[in-house]
């Protein structure tokens, strides 16, 4: 299982919401530049960004602090605000390797679809869901949607994989939302990476044991409650995953 060390940005700090209310922000850093050091000379291989400025402003809004991450030396996976063909070709450009797509896959599952044959395997599906159903705009719109309805709009194109998140559980340290994510495996053939209360060990175990593809970890990883090693020790093969891409990733357009 692939571990994925998260960076909230909002303002040029590096915070962590609880349940996505921006009301309910901790600042861990005012330089997430540092953070991503941080994480990648502790063992980190890839990082997983979110512009929570972009989500909301509907545009990807930090680009340098995103360019500085880019630049730790580990693959960045960016969700928040990437709505069309110029803020794909922005962040690529700011060395991003994966754009996380989410509310424009609820708005316009044709153009992902477009846009994951134009970038194969650099396209993922972020699926944010609250009571099963899909968030938008930074989770700050519930739609009439179900997560599992939108996964099969987009299903059969080159995507990378999808990020669920159970909005309930994010940032709460009580562990994700297992049945929610062994009913998206058993409906999608897409690998699936998890996100939302992991928070120890045995939460992490749990979701390796359970065949999913990657998690990622944010609150409990600046608490202490777990310590990245001893998380990346739970996935010592990660090198050799299907996601683990050393060379220079496709950019080609069609």
């Amino acid at each position: 299982m692939l571990i994925y060390p998260a960076i909230d940005l909002r303002g040029g700090r590096c915070v962590r919401l609880r349940q996505g209310d921006y009301n309910r922000e901790t600042i861990f850093s005012d330089d997430p530049v540092a953070v991503a050091h941080q994480w990648v000379s502790q063992g980190a291989d890839r990082l997983h960004v979110v512009d929570l400025d972009g989500a909301k402003a509907g545009h990807p809004v930090n680009a340098d602090v995103i360019r500085g991450i880019c630049a730790a030396g580990v693959p960045v996976e960016l969700g928040g605000g990437i709505r069309t063909d110029a803020d794909l070709i922005a962040v690529f450009g700011w060395g991003v390797r994966w754009a996380v797509l989410g509310t424009k896959a609820l708005q316009d599952p044709a153009w992902v679809r477009r846009v994951a044959e134009q970038y194969p395997d650099r396209i993922v599906l972020g699926l944010d869901a609250r009571d099963g159903f899909v968030a938008t705009d930074g989770w700050l719109n519930t739609s009439s949607t179900k997560a599992l309805d939108l996964v099969k709009l987009v299903e059969g194109c080159p995507l990378f994989a999808v990020v669920y998140t159970d909005i309930a559980t994010d940032g709460m340290m009580g562990g994700p939302n297992y049945p929610a994510l062994a009913e998206l495996r058993a409906n999608t053939s897409l690998p699936v990476i998890a996100s939302g209360g992991i928070s120890s060990l045995d939460h992490a175990r749990r979701l390796a044991d359970n065949g999913t593809f990657g998690c990622i970890v944010g609150r409990a990883l600046y608490d202490g409650q777990i310590a990245l090693p001893a998380l990346l020790s739970l996935a010592p093969d990660r090198a050799d995953s299907r996601s683990q891409r050393t060379a220079t990733p496709s950019t080609h357009t069609t």
